[in-house]
């Protein structure tokens, strides 16, 4: 059969995709990337943003007029929404053939083909207490780039956040299975990974909802055995949880240049009183403390973050802290999030009372402070030589290629003859912008 799977929300759900994809690859059918070429729709789904479900649905529900003109067709669901809204997608959505949870990836193939021989309507969800990891490792193809999930699920329980009661409790794979998988990755040409888990940083400590004392880290553990193979080249993660940076795992990524030099930290707010809200369990100012160790050991350091503006009860002060975190900290990238409530989260019972209009004016006032702070540290690097991992040619112009750097910034530059992709090369850089970096060759691998 020719499948198309649609993803919506994070780079978890991008990876159970491909995963799943891969599977269903493995058993014979197609992957195709038109959806009017398709018998089988897969819409993988996120429930973690009011918006994305809203999209989801929206274009699943439009998918009931191409299924009245062709009734073989088979449609899925799968992902957070899945989980979320399990069985009662059929009544809102009559017109689906299965909805598959998240910790069910593994079953995918079987109920598929099921579905094909029986056209009878399935469900299965996760059993919090019989999570699974099977198929978390398959890929569709090699590339430069790829992600390994090495951790499902979530211990944390922020108010705001449905993902630990749609992905379930935090379970971690066998090490060696992850240094395995990221083995043949990179025996197939890949080059750079990225690890991946709701809180990547608590990887090994499964069932333990607080971080490790300062010398002991299973993540450093497994950062330490993945640098060993030899032709990988970049390693980034994430999204971690900003208590579980200890000395141990702060000093592995110190002494590692391959772990790239771009920490995603998130810090949702910079009052402590709305960080007690969202149940994050730690201080403005131990966050501040985490920073500035970080950057002790690594000066060249950069990082981005995730912030919710319009949380309930958040008063001017408690956004003007904030601010004055992010400036401080010096963020050059941040994905900020406007609050929407999520039902089944514990937030979801509080007074929605931060306006609309507020909340948009918040985000924009926070948006506008990042653009700055990213164009002058852009401008610090012109004129600086920078090593840029080579990603191919560029999307808007294609006499010249782009690449990143470690610090995750974009460079664009003029390719020398047997320059490809997956090449380390250094790059002068000679012009910026607020989010590019332009230059040319000076050294080659």
């Amino acid at each position: 059969m020719r499948i198309f799977i649609k993803t919506y929300g994070c780079q978890m759900n991008e990876r159970d995709s491909e995963a799943g994809g891969a599977m269903l690859a493995e058993r014979g059918h197609e992957l195709v990337t038109n959806e009017n070429e398709a018998d089988v729709l897969i819409f993988n789904t996120c429930s973690v943003r009011d918006q994305a479900e809203r999209k989801a649905i929206g274009k699943i529900g439009f998918m009931k007029k191409l299924k009245k003109t062709r009734p073989e067709l088979i449609i899925g669901v799968m992902g957070c929404m899945a989980q979320n809204r399990g069985e009662d997608l059929f009544r809102e959505l009559p017109h689906i053939d299965f909805v598959i949870g998240t910790g069910q990836l593994h079953k995918l193939p079987d109920i598929v083909e099921s579905i094909a021989e029986e056209r009878s309507a399935q469900v299965t969800l996760l059993d919090p207490d019989n999570a699974v990891l099977t198929g978390m490792g398959a890929h569709c193809q090699n590339s430069i780039f790829a992600s390994i999930a090495i951790t499902r699920g979530c211990n944390r329980f922020c108010t705001y956040c449905i993902v630990p009661y749609v992905r379930g409790r935090e379970i971690s794979r066998d090490i060696a299975d992850i240094v395995a998988e990221a083995q043949e990755l990179v025996d197939g040409g890949t080059r750079e990974i990225m690890l991946l888990g709701q809180n990547v940083a608590a990887f090994g400590l499964d069932g333990n909802i607080n971080p490790p004392p300062p010398d002991h880290s299973p993540f450093a553990e497994l950062l330490e055995e993945l640098v060993k193979i030899e032709a990988l080249k970049r390693i980034r993660f994430t999204s971690p949880y900003p208590s579980y940076f200890n000395d141990r795992l702060i000093a592995t990524i110190a002494a590692n240049p391959k772990i790239c030099r771009n920490i995603h930290l998130p810090v949702q707010s910079g009052s402590d009183r709305i960080l007690k809200a969202m149940n994050r369990n730690y201080t403005a100012e131990q966050y501040r403390n985490i920073a500035a160790k970080l950057l002790d050991k690594m000066p060249d350091l950069t990082f981005s973050t995730d912030v919710i503006v319009g949380f309930p009860g958040e008063t001017e002060e408690d956004f003007n802290a904030t601010r004055s975190l992010l400036n401080e900290i010096g963020f050059d990238n941040a994905y900020i999030f406007k609050y929407s409530p999520r039902s089944g989260t514990a937030a979801f019972k509080l007074d929605d009372d931060v306006p609309q209009a507020i909340k948009e004016e918040r985000n924009q006032i926070l948006l506008k402070d990042l653009a700055e702070r990213s164009a002058k540290f852009n401008i610090k690097l012109n004129g600086s030589v920078q090593e840029v991992l080579v990603e191919g040619v560029s999307k808007r112009n294609t006499e010249r290629w782009s690449g990143k750097t470690t610090n995750s910034k974009t460079v664009i530059f003029t390719p020398s003859d047997g320059i490809k992709p997956g090449d380390l090369i250094k790059v002068k850089i000679n012009r910026v912008t607020a989010v590019s970096l332009f230059g040319e060759i000076v050294e080659k691998e």
